[in-house]
Parts: C-alpha cells; structure tokens; sequence
C-alpha cells in the first residue's frame, strides 16, 4: 500500500476562518482535504477511511497537523486557507527493527460483564495497557524502561449529529521492537486503538539504527 505522510500548518487567522474549536472540528478541516472514496455502505459498515492524523498543537500564531493517508491530500483547505505538505513514504521505511515512537492514544478497556468501554485510568495503568496491546495485537514490543505517559487528558465536545462525545486521550513516547512484520505494517498505515476519527492512533516512528562505533 502507497501511503502518503503530510504535515498541515494552519495560522491563527485561517483557524478563526475555518472555526477550528474542538476536536470535532478539526476533524472536520481534516477530512476535508481528502477525496471522500467511501460508499453510505462502507460508512455503515465502519471501514476505515484510510486517513490518520495527529494535532502537533502550536503556539498563538500557528498550529500543526501531521497526517498520513492512502491518498494525497489537497494542498490548503477549502482552495484558500493553511498550506499542506506533502511526500510519499519510501517501503524501506517500514523495515527496521527498531523505532522511536510517539503516539496519541485512547486507552479503553471492554467490560467483560457490561460490555461498555470503559477508559484505562492512571498513568502507570495505561503504560501496563500499552505494553499488553502492542504485543498482542499491533505487531512491536515496547521497552517499559524507555516508556513515558505523558498528557492524560478528557476532552468533551460534540459531534455532527450534536451527539456528546467524551474522549480519553494520552501521549505515549518510547522505544519499540517490531515483533510481527506485516502487523506493524498493518499498525502504521491503519492506526492503533480506538478514537482515529478524532486523531488519535498515528504512530510517528523515526528508525533506530545501531551505531558502528557502539
């Protein structure tokens, strides 16, 4: 699978224009630069929409959106606002052993009894959570040592049918081993973990190479 890694600068002026408040909207300019290549079926059906994206944040006159889709994205939104950059990611990329990572998750747990997802809460909780998902279902093992959790947060916003959603989010840092190839393939391109729609899942990976002179 092509994919295609981008990054969006949007300054303060184009945030205001395109009424960048919340999470939802954000989603919304995101999607936006897309080609919409889902049937009403395949929306239903909730295949994926082949686009993830992580909020960088920013500071007062600016802000950054990294992106990654099976797609090219336009080059600004709406034919005017914010400037989109944008470069194919090489095979090779995909085929060390080892990264450093960093990655915003929703961390949830399925009630055995109720069936409700159910955030994992606590850093060290949610670190545990972490460890046990990679392993078992994202393709890489994480070095616990090297393990940060940083940035647990709640946000609270609505949706396009004005439906409240409450969303558990954390920043995870660390150092990964790929145990399983074609999952870690497969844990890039599609994301990990629930709440993608709303940015979270990016894996943003940098390859470890051994040192000759280690």
């Amino acid at each position: 699978m092509s994919l295609i890694a981008s990054v969006l600068h949007i300054d303060r002026q184009a945030s205001k224009a395109l009424r960048i408040t919340d999470p939802y909207s954000l989603h919304r300019v995101v999607y936006s630069l897309y080609e919409d290549v889902r049937s009403a079926e395949e929306k239903s059906a909730s295949q994926t929409s082949g686009i993830l994206y992580a909020d960088q944040g920013g500071d007062f006159h600016s802000r950054r959106i990294l992106l990654l889709a099976d797609r090219r994205p336009a080059e600004c939104v709406d034919g005017q606002y914010g400037q989109v950059q944008s470069k194919p990611i090489a095979d090779s990329f995909l085929e060390h052993d080892r990264y450093r990572f960093m990655v915003i998750v929703n961390p949830t747990r399925r009630d055995n009894a109720s069936r409700k997802l159910l955030p994992v809460k606590g850093r060290e909780a949610i670190g545990d959570w972490f460890c046990e998902r990679a392993l078992q279902s994202w393709g890489f093992r994480v070095s616990r040592e090297h393990l940060q959790v940083d940035g647990v947060d709640v946000l609270r916003f609505t949706d396009k049918q004005q439906h409240s959603v409450t969303l558990a989010q954390a920043h995870v840092q660390g150092q990964l081993e790929v145990t399983d190839r074609a999952q870690f393939h497969s844990s890039f391109a599609r994301g990990i973990g629930r709440a993608r729609t709303f940015g979270c899942g990016l894996l943003q990976i940098v390859p470890l190479l051994d040192s000759p002179f280690a």
